[in-house]
């Protein structure tokens, strides 16, 4: 028995339950319910589960052998009836040692309410698909260089989880797919919470990595959305994006040094996000991004960098080292963001010898009371229109006929979110003909005449908000 405590089963002696949820009605679909109580007995529930079965293990605290971990095999649920392995309370589930789940050949397998505090990568690999994390707390042992979750599956969720507590190198979440230069498919991260990662070093610990650079041209089509990250401080990337057509969208960031950096790839989407009283706001390299709708706040670093590039542009092929470069943005749009009082609100780079081009910059609110509002570097056929200026802080070098410098009339809410007041000229003074964008950071529609900056101005009261802990993590909604 690797437990020394547990709960027993009251129905004719059974020792474990396998509760299915849809399909024809089995033996144990008729027996009163259960728990299991021991890691034997969880295995050879494991074993026994079929499509839409429920299996329900008892709060205590197991350690699991290194030479026996809990092997999840060529166990293939459904769309409609996957097979859940859950813990019987949220949390209550302690599971210790080397390993804990390992899976292999499987689909449609959920993993719920568990208490993660394994020394090795809980590794969802290639060969599996539709793998669902989904209200567990994630704090592995503090080992350097240690990863703690890496999903490499297509069609896998991440939700309502809880990462928190690393203080060494070594990320929370990494994405990746099979072999070297492959990304996973449509994986989609929402309602985490990812807080206090203390690393000091400058690299390498990121709370979720999209990717790497060998992959950095393959399209993941990821959704990464609602994910609240608090004192994510292990590096300047909270959000590191190595791979192409991707979306970030809705998330929090909140009193971090990191923020959401474009590091590798193309025809990403960086939308409706929140980084206030951090450090860094948003980077971009790389190609045909759309950066709309962001709102950065109080960031005692740079709200939103235009990089350059050691590289023109990444090509199939390259030397690996070529890959580690950076890759100049070309064809990105930065448009309805308002950006308020930072320490360096709109600026470029220029240590780098390949300049972005062909970069759109429309109908943004820069506001800000030190320093220059824009600062850019040597740029190559940019277009500048509709955005409006305002504050202490010098105009800097955008160029005449792209901006309008005039109070705006911001109105900060309870939420910390400065909206356009009625009367701000901002209302209806768009400029792009062709709007990528049908709604605002709050969820208000856009309509025909849009307002300059991420708030369409309404009197109603905004369907999204800043997130706080109690709107993600396993106790969440």
């Amino acid at each position: 028995m690797q437990r020394r405590t547990f709960l027993r089963a009251t129905a004719a002696g059974a020792a474990l339950t396998v509760v299915p949820t849809g399909g024809l009605p089995t033996a144990s679909a008729t027996a009163a319910p259960a728990t299991v109580g021991s890691l034997d007995e969880l295995r050879a529930a494991i074993d026994r589960a079929r499509p839409g079965d429920r299996i329900v293990v008892a709060d205590g605290r197991y350690t699991v052998p290194s030479d026996r971990p809990l092997t999840i095999r060529n166990k293939r649920g459904t769309e409609h009836a996957p097979i859940t392995i859950a813990a019987r309370s949220r949390g209550g589930v302690v599971l210790d040692g080397e390993r804990s789940f390992v899976l292999d050949a499987s689909s449609h397998i959920t993993v719920s309410g568990f208490s993660f505090r394994q020394s090795s990568t809980l590794d969802i690999p290639p060969n599996c698909s539709h793998i669902r994390l989904t209200r567990n707390d994630f704090q592995l042992a503090d080992i350097e260089g240690l990863h703690w979750v890496m999903v490499r599956a297509d069609d896998s969720k991440v939700d309502h989880n809880h990462f928190h507590g690393k203080s060494t190198l070594g990320i929370y979440l990494g994405i990746e797919g099979a072999g070297t230069d492959e990304m996973a498919q449509r994986v989609h991260v929402f309602r985490n919470y990812f807080s206090d990662h203390t690393f000091t070093g400058s690299n390498g610990g990121e709370p979720i990595r999209l990717g790497v650079s060998p992959r950095a041209l393959s399209s993941a089509h990821a959704v990464v959305e609602y994910n609240l990250f608090e004192r994510a401080n292990g590096d300047p990337e909270a959000i590191s994006v190595k791979s192409s057509d991707n979306v970030i969208r809705h998330n929090t960031i909140r009193d971090s040094l990191g923020g959401i950096v474009l590091r590798h790839g193309n025809r990403n989407r960086v939308e409706a996000n929140h980084l206030v009283a951090g450090t860094e706001g948003v980077r971009i390299y790389g190609n045909d991004h759309v950066i709309v709708n962001n709102h950065l706040a109080g960031l005692s670093g740079r709200a939103l960098v235009i990089g350059s590039g050691s590289e023109r542009d990444h090509l199939p092929g390259e030397t690996p080292e070529a890959r580690r470069g950076n890759d100049a943005p070309d064809r990105v749009l930065i448009a309805y963001n308002t950006l308020v009082n930072n320490k360096g609100t709109l600026s470029g780079e220029s240590r780098r010898p390949h300049e972005p081009r062909d970069v759109t910059v429309a109908d943004n609110l820069l506001v800000g009371d030190s320093g220059e509002l824009v600062a850019m570097a040597n740029t190559v056929r940019f277009t500048w229109s509709g955005n409006i200026l305002w504050g202490a802080a010098a105009d800097g070098n955008i160029p005449a006929g792209g901006y309008t410098r005039v109070d705006p009339k911001l109105v900060t809410g309870p939420d910390g979110v400065a909206r356009l007041a009625a009367g701000s000229p901002a209302i209806g003074a768009g400029t792009l003909g062709r709007s990528p964008v049908t709604h605002d950071i709050d969820g208000d529609p856009r309509g025909r005449y849009r307002d300059v900056g991420a708030d369409e101005y309404a009197e109603r009261a905004p369907r999204h908000r800043p997130l706080t802990p109690a709107d993600v993590g396993p106790h969440a909604r």
